[in-house]
């Protein structure tokens, strides 16, 4: 027994000790390793701990172009040769104002624009780090003991006690390098800021790039422009207050969108869409930023770059503008405005909208604007195509179609019922006629239409408010808040009043919406288009509902979107189709609206019609309907309160048997009712389109793009529905 506890203890022992052994051995071989990594590789390793891996950089990439329908571009980038300066981390300043000194002597700045960059605080800072004593005793020691060596307070003293004489001391040389050490601090650490991309010479770029390495942070590369191709004789440019802006570099991310920004990874210098096309379309055309992992020292200094993205240029946003048509559209208003306001001191403007009704496509949306220069007093004729969505005005008799439809819905009136077209006198008011002063007499719908009658749209209006008869001389006994509720939805339904939809930003309604007239006159007047106010876009949308029998098209701009081509003369593949959309069925029959289509094909095709004289282009078949409207004027020139003008329109659409485009025309503040402008606007409108389209088919160009529609209305009740 006492035999096997021994042999059992001597076991355990001898496990005990080749256990230590073994723990001996590896301590040993640890302390050897760690010797070796401290003695030999201690340097090395040292170094690789003070180097630091830092954010990653997003590099801007050119934008999408943006082209018409049919593959032109309307706006493009210009390659720029350009000097930029990536700012290390932890630098001092005065190092990057060597770079900034070293650099004026190779390159000029733009003494204009960037010195006029130059602020009171720049040139303040400046000073200080020019005149480093100067600027510290500008404080006492013992006002820096009172402010407790708050540096932040110390300094704002400082600043205060430079004086004016001090900070505008700087020679021309002095402020060209103020003017390039702003730029150099105005960007983020190891971000590339420009210091110049406009007017860079060929012998700047070449001597910058020749002493990059005295240089340190600053690099010549290739920058871009945008630039819009078409511009008239004015320099106006093409569709340009459509096509909209973007930031600069200098100016970055717009101050309200800083956070919806970075979080989509964008750089603060990073250029933006900041309004219309460039901005509503701003994720497609921005493009795929390259980015770049960059590792630094601790102090800062780049030691290496790795490329993790490749950069990709934005998509291409295809307009489904078709820019030879807005050109001539363009010219056209120019022309005839620019003769019509002779004697005219108030009407300075005029807009066109011109859309395909089953496809909502925009071909053209066209405005211009006669505006006096405050410098020059000169008066300057400007892009005003915005004010198709953005500005309303009473558009008068264009919109007795939805008039006469809406007396059809309700049951105010009925298909060819006839109404005495005679002057009105109701108690205690003034005299409500139509233009013939004697009135037309017995008439029916089409009629009424054809001639503009005011009187059977009065009549109308006052069925539909429930008094069914008139009587002279006597009260005007209406609902008008039942009566203008009935109008305004139905007016509704056609696009009049409310958001066409337009894939632009910044889209108005209008005025009167809401209101009840405070009069029962006024619902007679909203019935001949002389209380709500539309825009010029409302009304295209109104009059290619009527042309397609009583589909509301949401109009838009942005036909497709296409991969970018790498060859000048060819477009990418096609991403994205932007299809029709219907917003709405209008709740009436269709035999309804085609009945009141014969009466607007009347208006310009028989000799009685208030457009038969001026649109002379029957060939083309167009319907529609002339309006003239007295309104308050609230222009921009001075006048005396109250004063009545005339805005003239037109709503229209061809071939009237088988639509292909709608047409509004605007002319606001008119002295006289007798100018017809806007019909000879429209009818110059319609032969460039119809022309356009005869030369491209004999050129042997494929139009179906310019002409596509629904032939299906089962389509567009599906769109509807989806």
């Amino acid at each position: 027994m006492k035999k096997t506890k021994k042999k059992k203890r001597a076991f355990v022992s001898l496990r005990m000790n080749i256990l230590f052994f073994v723990v001996f051995i590896l301590f040993s071989l640890l302390i050897l390793r760690l010797g070796i990594v401290q003695i030999v590789y201690g340097d090395d390793y040292k170094r690789e701990i003070d180097r630091k891996e830092n954010v990653t950089v997003n590099t801007s990439v050119p934008r999408g172009k943006i082209l018409d329908r049919n593959g032109k571009i309307v706006v493009g980038n210009k390659p720029l040769n350009a000097i930029t300066y990536t700012r290390p981390k932890n630098i001092k300043q005065e190092d990057i104002l060597k770079v900034a000194e070293d650099l004026a002597k190779l390159i000029k700045k733009d003494t204009k624009a960037d010195f006029k960059a130059i602020t009171e605080r720049d040139k303040k800072d400046f000073w200080i780090l020019k005149h480093p004593d100067e600027a510290e005793a500008k404080v006492s020691k013992a006002e820096i003991k009172k402010l407790k060596n708050d540096n932040s307070k110390i300094y704002k003293l400082t600043l205060d006690r430079i004086t004016e004489k001090e900070f505008n001391s700087f020679t021309k040389q002095e402020l060209e390098v103020l003017a390039i050490y702003r730029e150099m601090i105005g960007g983020y650490p190891l971000s590339p800021q420009v210091i110049k991309n406009k007017n860079v010479t060929a012998k700047e770029f070449a001597v910058v790039s020749e002493n990059l390495d005295k240089l340190p942070g600053v690099d010549t590369t290739t920058d871009w422009d945008r630039y819009n191709v078409y511009k008239d004789k004015e320099g106006n440019e093409t569709l340009g207050s459509v096509i909209g802006k973007i930031s600069s570099s200098k100016e970055g991310l717009p101050k309200d969108l800083v956070d919806y920004y970075l979080a989509r990874d964008y750089s603060r210098n990073d250029r933006v869409g900041k309004s219309y096309i460039e901005y509503q379309y701003e994720d497609i055309l921005q493009g795929k930023k390259e980015k770049v992992k960059n590792v630094t020292d601790k102090v800062g200094n780049v030691l290496d770059s790795e490329v993790v993205r490749e950069g990709k240029r934005g998509d291409d946003l295809v307009l489904s503008i078709d820019i030879d048509l807005q050109r001539k559209v363009e010219k056209i208003i120019k022309e005839k405005l620019g003769s019509a306001r002779i004697g005219q001191p108030y009407m300075d403007r005029a807009f066109v909208s011109v859309m395909n009704p089953y496809t909502g496509e925009v071909l053209s949306m066209a405005g211009k604007q006669y505006e006096r220069d405050k410098k020059t007093g000169n008066t300057e004729i400007n892009d005003y195509a915005l004010g198709n969505m953005t500005t309303s005005y009473s558009m008068g008799s264009a919109v007795k179609a939805a008039t006469v439809l809406t007396g059809y819905q309700t049951g105010a009136i009925k298909p060819w019922e006839r109404l005495n077209d005679r002057p009105l006198q109701f108690l205690n008011t003034k005299v409500k006629k139509s233009w013939n002063t004697s009135g037309f007499g017995l008439i029916n719908d089409l009629y009424a239409l054809k001639r503009s009658s005011n009187v059977y749209m009065f009549l109308t209006a006052m069925k539909l408010g429930g008094q069914q008869t008139y009587i002279p001389n006597g009260p005007l006994r209406i609902d008008k808040v039942a009566a203008i509720e009935k109008f305004r939805k139905n007016f509704a339904q056609f696009g009049l009043g409310v958001k066409t939809g337009i894939d632009l930003p910044g889209e108005q309604i209008g005025f009167g919406g809401g209101q009840i007239p405070p009069e029962a006159g006024k619902v007679l007047d909203f019935a001949i288009g002389q209380y709500d106010t539309y825009t010029p876009l409302q009304l295209v949308q109104y009059i290619s509902t009527v042309a397609n029998r009583g589909y509301r098209i949401q109009p838009h701009i942005a036909k497709e979107v296409r991969e970018p081509s790498s060859k000048m003369d060819e477009m990418g593949p096609v991403i994205q189709e932007i299809k029709p959309k219907v917003l709405n069925k209008v709740d009436m029959k269709e035999e309804w609206i085609d009945h009141v289509k014969v009466g607007l094909e009347q208006v310009v095709n028989d000799p009685l019609g208030t457009g038969y004289g001026t649109i002379k282009n029957k060939k083309y078949k167009i319907a529609g309907k002339t309006g003239t409207a007295q309104a308050l004027y609230d222009g921009p020139v001075s006048h005396s309160p109250g004063l009545m003008l005339w805005n003239v329109t037109f709503a229209g659409y061809a071939p009237y048997d088988n639509p292909e485009i709608a047409v509004s025309v605007v002319v606001p503040w008119s002295t006289t009712d007798k100018t017809h402008v806007n019909l000879e606007i429209a009818d110059e409108v319609f032969k460039a389109y119809f022309e356009l389209k005869e030369k491209r088919e004999k050129d042997g160009l494929d139009t179906a793009t310019s002409t596509k529609k629904v032939e299906n209305i089962k389509d567009a009740k599906e769109q509807q529905s989806n």
